[in-house]
């Protein structure tokens, strides 16, 4: 498995005892808390132990399957992303600091001087890994094929904008993921609503075939499964802002790593080449 499957799989476990460590914690409630029905998508009152089969959610599946949790491994699945995507920005900045080129002030590289650069480079990552040594090789095999340093800035620039874009596919997951929290709190409340007008619906059928008013109780039920239905909404807003913000956090550290790619292959190699004319 690679690094960025380990960290995702390893958030995806800190989700579940995340989950269960809140359960641990909120099942009991005190008067008047919400935090269960908030986060976890539990009602306010509750009189089973949390290992009884029978236990109840506010919801069309029993607990543990409330949309609730649903959004809360999604949210760690993404930040598993987002620290992989971390990680990765930070392994392209490690590279500039190897010394694969000459930094003075001096040295001017042509074409018959470039072949143990060449050499170094590619010891530097026999996988093509990193922006680093992919630019650096490809301007070298450019400049050592037909000696344009014209060619050269061409395949440089184009190049560049080959791994921005790249960067923008590597955050396509995490972008669906963004977009699917809301989804899923937007489905939780419809089908929350949906089941509180359904009980109102039955409590209204049975107080007008008993020709009693409609009781407290029943009212007093349906404005709690409605608050909770509202709750995943709340949540998957909260749970998106982070991510989001997160996401711009991290997407900028990645790209600053690329320009600073860009800036040190420019600076070292592109601007010391010597054409021969």
């Amino acid at each position: 498995m690679t690094d960025r499957t380990l960290t995702v799989l390893g958030a995806g476990l800190a989700g579940l005892v995340w989950i269960g460590l809140l359960t641990a914690v909120l099942w009991e409630p005190e008067p008047g808390e919400m935090g269960a029905a908030l986060l976890l998508g539990l009602p306010e009152e509750r009189s089973e132990p949390p290992d009884d089969p029978d236990r109840q959610s506010v919801g069309v599946l029993p607990y543990p399957f409330t949309i609730q949790n649903v959004m809360w491994m999604v949210f760690f699945l993404g930040f598993g992303e987002l620290v992989a995507r971390h990680r990765a920005g930070g392994a392209e900045d490690a590279q500039l600091a190897r010394g694969l080129l000459p930094e003075d002030d001096v040295v001017v590289l042509r074409r018959n001087e470039l072949g143990p650069f060449y050499k170094q480079i590619r010891e530097s990552d026999p996988e093509g890994a990193f922006w680093l040594q992919r630019l650096l090789t490809s301007v070298v095999l450019q400049f050592q094929s037909n000696g344009s340093t014209d060619q050269v800035n061409a395949v440089f620039n184009s190049l560049v904008d080959l791994f921005q874009h790249e960067i923008e596919l590597r955050y396509n997951l995490l972008r669906y993921l963004v977009w699917l929290i809301p989804t899923l709190g937007f489905i939780g409340t419809v089908l929350g609503i949906a089941l509180a007008l359904a009980e109102a619906g039955e409590g209204f059928a049975g107080a007008a075939a008993s020709g009693d008013a409609l009781s407290p109780e029943t009212m007093q039920d349906v404005t709690r499964e409605l608050g909770v239905a509202f709750y995943t909404t709340l949540l998957a807003l909260l749970q998106s802002a982070v991510l989001m913000a997160t996401m711009h956090v991290v997407q900028g550290r990645e790209e600053g790593a690329l320009n600073r790619v860009g800036q040190y292959c420019l600076r070292n190699l592109v601007n010391r080449l010597y054409e021969q004319r």
